[in-house]
C-alpha cells in the first residue's frame, strides 16, 4: 500500500469547506501534528482535528489498507493543513490520484444537494446582522422530501466531517446540526450569486436588494441607514461553482419589500417570516387544475373577460388557479372566488388569500414561466392554452408538485395508454375449435399482419394516417385524450412497413420468439384466436381445454395440476419443450406421470438426482402402477438400448447420464424428461452437454427454480428444450441478462417473459388457485448471541484473516476470504465444529441452546422437526446429542448416505407415527424428498442463498402437508450472519443477483467491507 493517498473532506466551524490529505505515516513532526497529514500544495490554514488514537497516534485511515493496530483507541487532537475550497463534486479524488474517504464523498453530496435546491428555486433572500457588518444573502428552504433528506445527512455525517476543535478542552467536535445548515447556506449563496453573474442579470432597488447579486464578501455597513441608502460595490462574480448554469428568478414579493432608512430591521424581520412560512409550508397552497375545453364552451368570455378560445378552439385547455387549505385537501377555492373576496370558508386558515394566491403564482411563474402571462392580468383566475402549452405544462407537473403545488390532471395523463405493436394471427377455418394435441400442428399456414395498438386497442388505418401527421404529442384518439411518445410513435409506423402475409404455424413461432429486440421497436400482443394465437401471445394457459385424466392414474388431480398435465399434453404433442416449474412440493411427479399414462409411445428418459431415484420408482409405482419402469444405476448397470426396449420409462441419474453419454445418446428416445433440472443450470458443465447430446421427439425440464443464481441458468435450461430459442448465450447475455441483472431493465425483463411464456408453467403456491390446497407457513427469524469462548474464536478467526489479507496476492486472496467465512460460521454454530477436538457440546454455544429450545417445544406438542445444516460433520456431531438429549429417534441423511438407506430412512420417518428429529445436509436433503411428517423446519446456520434454503423448507410445506409449518432459522447476533441476513432480506426482487452462488460473492468485497462485513458487536456475546 505504500504511496497511497486518502482524500479527506471537513466543514469548518464557519460552514467553510476544506480538504487535507493523509498519507503512509512519515518522521516525527512538530508535536501535535498529523504525522501522516501531507503538506499542502499553495494557500491553506492549519486546522485542529479530533481523531481517533492510541498511544502511538493517529489510527490510519481503512482506506490505506494498513494492518488494525492493536489499544482502545480514543479522540485526541492533531494538527492538519487544510485548502478551503468552494465546491466539491464526485470523482475529485480520481482527479488528484487518491482515494477518497467517506468524508469526501459526504462533502461532493451535500455539493450536489444544495445544486438541485437552487436548481429549482428552493431559495429565499434574507438579510443577516452580526457584531460588526449587516450582510444580504440567500438561503436554502427545506420541505417535504428535501427536509427528510436534510435530516437524513445529519444523521450520517461522518465525524470525520465535524472533527474541528472549537476549543482547548473539546472532546466532541462540531454539532452536525448546526455544521451543515450553516455549510449549505453559504454554498446556496454562492451558488445563486455565480448563477446571476453568469446571466449578467443584476438586481436593482434597495441596496439589500442589490447586495443579493453583488460581491458576497461585500457587507452592507454596520449602520442600518447608511445599507439602506448609501452605495455599494458592483456586483461581481460570487466563487467558481459547479451546477447548472440556468438563471434564478427573484421572487416577485422581494419588490413589496423596498422600505425607508431605519427600518432594516423590519425587513430582515419580513424575510425571516417568509423563510419561515416558506420552511414550515404555508397553511394554504395554490392548486392548478388543467383540463381541455370543449368546443361548444370555448366562445364565453370567463370572469375576467379572457376568451376562452385559441387559434383553433378545439385545441383549447383551460389552466384554473385555485386555494386550498393544506389540512383539508377536499376544499378547493376558485381564483375568482378570491378576487369576489368570497373566501369564507379560508378565514379559518389564512386572512389574506389574495396575496397568497398572487405569491404562489409568482413562485410558480419560475417553474412554468408561461404562468408570466396570467400575471400580468390585474386579477388572474386562469390561463387558456393551446395544446402544445398543455404538453409543456404537463412536463413541469411533477416539478411543480414537488416545489410543494397542488397539481390535478386529467385521469387518462396519471394513467397514460402504452403503444404497442399487434401481431393479428388468422388460423385456417378448417382448424379445429378446441385445443385437442391432435389438432395442433407446426405446419399449419396461418395469415398474419402487423399493426399498432394503444391501450390494448388496434388503431385503424385512418388513425395512423392522423397519427403520422401529429406534431404534439397529445392526441385526441376515440374521444380521449392521449400522450404518444413521438420517438416511439416514429419507430411503431415504420415497423408497419413490413406488413402482413402467410407463414407456417412453425416460423410463427420462430419470428415472434426470436425476433431480437432491436429490430421491435415496442411491446408486441399476439391477437387473434386458435390454438396457434394462444400459442404465440402465451394464453395457452388459460385458454387450453382441460383434459380427463388418464385411465390408469390412482391419483385425484387438483384443478391447478389438471391444467398442468393438459398443457405438457399439448406441448408435447407439438414436439416444443416444456418446462414445469412449479413451486416445490406442488405435484410436478404426478403431473409428468399423467403426461406418460395419456401418450404413451416410445421410451422416456427420466434423469434425476441419486437423492430422488428412489421416489420416483415408489411414486411411479403408486400413481402409474400401468408404466413399465426401469432403473439404470449401479456398477452393473444393464446396457440403455437393451433396457429401453422392455420399458416405458428409464431412471437414471445425472452422473450416470453423463458418464454413459455416449451409449444414451445411441437410443431413439420419444422424451427426454429432466427432474430437478436447475442441475443443468451450467451450460458449460459435463451433464449439461451430455443431456443436450440425446436424441428426443420433445423434451420437459422439472424445477422448482428455474434461476438460482443467475439467468444465465435460466438460458441453459430452455436452450436444452428448444434450442435457439432465446438465441446465443453471448446474445442471451446482452440482450436479457446483464440488461436485467444488472441495470433492472423492465423493458428487458418483459421481453424475457414473452419469450418464455408459452414454453414455461410456473404456479408458486401464493396462488389463489392453489394456496387453498396448503397450510400456512410461519417464519421466525431467532437471533441467539455468542458464549464467551465463541467470541474469542470469532475474534481470532477475524484478526487472523485481516493480517493475512494483508501479506496475500490476489490470487490467493479469494481462497483465504473463503476459508475464514466457513470458520466464522463455524464457530457461530459451536466452538467444537471449528476445533475440531471431539469436546463436549453442552453449555458451549448460544445457538445451540436456542435449538434445544425450539427441539423442546416441538417434541412437547408431538410435533417433528427437520434440522438442516451445510456442515456434514456439524450434523454429525448434533445427531447423538440430541438423541441423548430428547430420547427421541434422530435420524441423518448427508451425501454419503446410500440410495437404499436413504430410501429406507425417509419412509421410516413418514410412517414414524413418534415426534422425531431428521437432520439433514443441505445439499444431500434439500431437494426431492417428500417430508410432511416433520411441520418444524430449521435452518441451523445459513447458505445464504435464499432459493436454495426455500428449497430445503419445501421438504415439509408441500402437497399432503395438513398442518401449518413453522420454519425456524437460526442467526447471530452482531455477526457477519445477522449483517448477511438483512442484506438478503432487503433485496426481495432477485435474490441471486445479492448472493451470486453461495459464498463467492464475497470474495469480491474489499478489505473494509469485509471488515465492516464480519466485525463483532459487543452485544453479540451472551452473558
Amino acid at each position: 500500500m505504500t504511496g497511497v493517498t486518502v482524500l479527506h473532506g471537513l466543514l469548518t466551524r464557519d460552514g467553510a469547506l476544506a480538504l487535507w490529505a493523509e498519507g503512509p505515516p512519515g518522521p516525527s513532526r512538530a508535536r501535535g501534528a498529523h504525522p501522516a497529514a501531507i503538506p499542502a500544495v499553495g494557500e491553506s490554514r492549519s486546522v485542529t482535528l479530533l481523531l481517533p488514537s492510541t498511544s502511538a497516534g493517529p489510527l490510519p485511515s481503512p482506506q490505506l489498507g494498513l494492518p488494525a493496530r492493536r489499544g482502545r483507541p480514543r479522540l485526541r487532537p492533531w494538527q492538519v493543513p487544510a485548502v478551503l475550497v468552494p465546491f466539491v463534486t464526485d470523482g475529485l479524488a480520481d482527479e488528484q490520484a487518491a482515494r477518497a474517504a467517506p468524508s469526501l464523498d459526504y462533502l461532493a453530496e451535500i455539493c450536489a444537494f444544495a445544486a438541485e435546491l437552487v436548481a429549482r428555486g428552493r431559495v429565499l433572500p434574507a438579510v443577516r446582522s452580526g457584531s460588526s457588518q449587516i450582510r444580504a444573502c440567500w438561503r436554502p428552504v427545506f420541505t417535504g422530501p428535501d427536509a427528510t433528506r436534510l435530516a437524513e445527512l445529519i444523521a450520517r455525517m461522518p465525524p470525520a466531517c465535524r472533527a474541528e476543535r472549537t476549543r482547548p478542552g473539546d472532546t466532541d467536535g462540531l454539532p452536525a446540526v448546526d455544521t451543515l445548515h450553516v455549510a449549505l447556506e453559504n454554498l446556496v449563496d454562492g451558488l445563486v450569486r455565480t448563477r446571476l453573474a453568469e446571466t449578467g442579470t443584476t438586481l436593482t432597488g434597495a441596496p439589500w436588494l442589490t447586495a443579493l447579486s453583488a460581491d458576497p464578501d461585500a457587507a452592507l455597513s454596520a449602520d442600518p441607514d447608511a445599507a439602506l441608502s448609501g452605495g455599494l460595490p458592483p456586483a461581481g462574480p460570487g466563487p467558481a461553482a459547479a451546477g447548472d448554469a440556468r438563471p434564478v428568478a427573484v421572487d416577485r414579493r422581494l419588490g413589496e419589500l423596498d422600505v425607508r432608512p431605519g427600518e432594516l430591521d423590519a425587513v430582515a424581520d419580513a424575510l425571516d417570516e417568509w423563510h419561515a412560512e416558506a420552511s414550515s409550508g404555508a397553511a394554504v397552497r395554490v392548486v392548478f387544475r388543467l383540463s381541455h375545453l370543449d368546443d361548444e364552451n370555448t366562445d364565453e368570455p370567463d370572469a375576467t373577460g379572457t376568451q376562452a378560445s385559441t387559434a383553433n378552439g378545439a385545441d383549447a385547455w383551460l389552466l384554473e388557479f385555485l386555494l386550498q387549505p393544506l389540512d383539508e385537501p377536499s376544499l378547493l377555492v376558485a381564483a375568482a372566488d378570491v378576487w369576489r373576496d368570497a373566501v369564507a370558508p379560508l378565514r379559518r386558515w389564512t386572512h389574506r388569500p389574495q396575496e397568497r394566491l398572487i405569491a404562489g403564482l409568482g413562485r410558480a411563474a419560475r417553474l412554468f414561466g408561461e404562468l408570466d402571462a396570467a400575471l400580468r392580468m390585474p386579477r388572474p383566475v386562469e390561463l387558456v392554452l393551446d395544446t402544445e402549452g398543455a404538453h409543456r405544462f404537463l412536463g413541469q407537473a411533477a416539478v411543480l408538485d414537488q416545489a410543494g403545488f397542488g397539481v390535478l390532471l386529467p385521469a387518462w395523463w396519471r394513467e397514460p395508454q402504452r403503444l404497442g405493436l399487434a401481431l393479428d394471427v388468422r388460423s385456417p377455418q378448417t382448424a379445429a375449435p378446441v385445443l385437442r394435441d391432435e389438432a395442433a400442428d407446426l405446419g399449419t399456414i396461418v395469415g398474419y399482419d402487423w399493426g399498432l395498438s394503444l391501450g390494448g386497442q388496434v388503431l385503424t388505418e385512418v388513425e395512423l394516417r392522423e397519427l403520422a401527421r401529429v406534431k404534439v404529442p397529445l392526441v385526441r384518439l376515440r374521444g380521449r385524450w392521449v400522450y404518444l411518445d413521438p420517438e416511439r410513435l416514429r419507430a411503431g409506423l415504420e415497423f408497419l412497413r413490413r406488413g402482413g402475409g402467410t407463414m407456417t404455424a412453425g416460423d410463427a413461432l420462430r419470428l415472434v420468439r426470436l425476433l431480437p429486440p432491436e429490430e421491435v421497436p415496442l411491446p408486441v400482443e399476439v391477437r387473434g384466436h386458435g390454438w396457434v394465437a394462444d400459442l404465440l401471445s402465451g394464453r395457452l394457459g388459460e385458454r387450453l381445454e382441460l383434459l380427463d385424466p388418464p385411465v390408469g392414474l390412482t391419483a385425484v388431480l387438483r384443478p391447478y395440476q389438471r391444467r398442468g398435465f393438459s398443457w405438457l399434453v399439448f406441448l408435447d404433442g407439438l414436439g416444443l419443450g416444456a418446462c414445469l416449474a412449479d413451486d416445490m412440493g406442488l405435484g410436478k411427479t404426478v403431473q409428468l406421470l399423467a403426461l406418460l399414462l395419456h401418450r404413451g409411445g416410445g421410451p422416456t428418459l427420466l434423469i434425476c438426482p441419486l437423492s430422488v431415484l428412489g421416489n420416483w420408482q415408489r411414486e411411479a409405482a403408486r400413481f402409474a402402477p400401468a408404466l413399465r419402469v426401469r432403473v439404470l444405476h449401479g456398477a452393473d448397470r444393464p446396457d440403455p438400448a437393451e433396457l429401453s426396449a422392455g420399458a416405458d420409462v428409464v431412471l437414471t441419474t445425472y452422473a450416470t447420464a453423463t458418464r454413459d453419454a455416449d451409449a444414451l445418446a445411441a437410443v431413439a428416445w420419444d422424451r427426454v424428461v429432466l427432474d430437478e433440472a436447475q442441475h443443468v443450470k451450467n451450460s458449460a458443465a459435463a451433464a449439461a452437454r451430455a443431456v443436450r447430446r440425446f436424441p428426443a421427439r420433445s423434451r420437459i425440464a422439472l424445477t422448482g427454480t428455474p434461476v438460482e443464481n443467475r439467468l444465465a441458468e435460466l438460458w441453459s435450461i430452455m436452450d436444452f428444450l428448444n434450442p435457439g430459442l432465446l438465441g446465443r448465450a453471448h446474445t442471451f447475455r446482452n440482450r436479457y441478462a446483464v440488461p436485467i441483472e444488472r441495470y433492472a431493465d423492465e423493458e428487458a425483463a418483459a421481453r424475457l417473459r414473452h419469450a418464455t411464456r408459452p414454453f414455461l408453467l410456473r404456479r408458486v403456491k401464493s396462488d389463489p388457485a392453489v394456496i387453498g390446497d396448503l397450510p400456512d407457513k410461519r417464519h421466525t427469524r431467532h437471533l441467539c448471541g455468542l458464549t464467551a469462548e465463541q467470541a474469542t474464536l470469532y475474534r481470532a478467526v477475524l484478526d487472523d484473516m485481516l493480517l493475512r489479507l494483508q501479506e496475500t496476492t490476489e490470487t490467493r486472496r479469494k481462497g483465504f476470504v473463503l476459508a475464514a467465512m466457513t470458520k466464522l460460521k463455524q464457530v457461530c454454530n459451536h466452538p467444537a465444529q471449528l476445533l475440531g477436538d471431539s469436546s463436549p457440546l453442552p453449555g458451549r454455544s448460544g445457538k445451540l441452546e436456542r435449538l434445544e429450545e425450539i427441539l423442546d417445544a416441538a417434541l412437547g406438542e408431538r410435533e417433528s422437526v427437520l434440522c438442516f445444516t451445510q456442515f456434514t460433520r456439524f450434523g454429525g456431531m448434533l445427531v447423538p446429542h440430541l438423541a441423548a438429549r430428547f430420547g427421541v429417534p434422530v435420524r441423518y441423511l448427508h451425501g454419503g448416505t446410500s440410495r437404499a438407506a436413504r430410501d429406507e430412512m425417509v419412509a421410516a420417518f413418514q410412517a414414524d407415527r413418534r415426534p422425531g428429529i431428521f437432520v439433514l445436509s443441505l445439499k444431500a436433503g434439500g431437494t426431492g424428498l417428500n417430508l410432511t411428517a416433520a411441520n418444524h423446519v430449521v435452518h441451523v446456520d445459513r447458505w445464504w442463498n435464499p432459493a436454495i434454503e426455500a428449497q430445503a423448507t419445501d421438504r415439509a410445506f408441500r402437497i399432503g402437508q395438513d398442518r401449518d409449518v413453522h420454519v425456524h432459522t437460526l442467526v447471530c447476533l452482531g455477526t457477519l450472519e445477522e449483517r448477511i441476513d438483512r442484506l438478503i432480506a432487503g433485496k426481495g426482487v432477485l435474490a441471486e443477483r445479492v448472493v451470486g452462488n453461495g459464498e463467492g460473492w464475497l470474495t469480491t468485497l474489499s478489505t473494509d467491507e469485509l471488515r465492516d462485513l464480519t466485525r463483532l458487536d459487543p452485544e453479540a456475546i451472551s452473558d
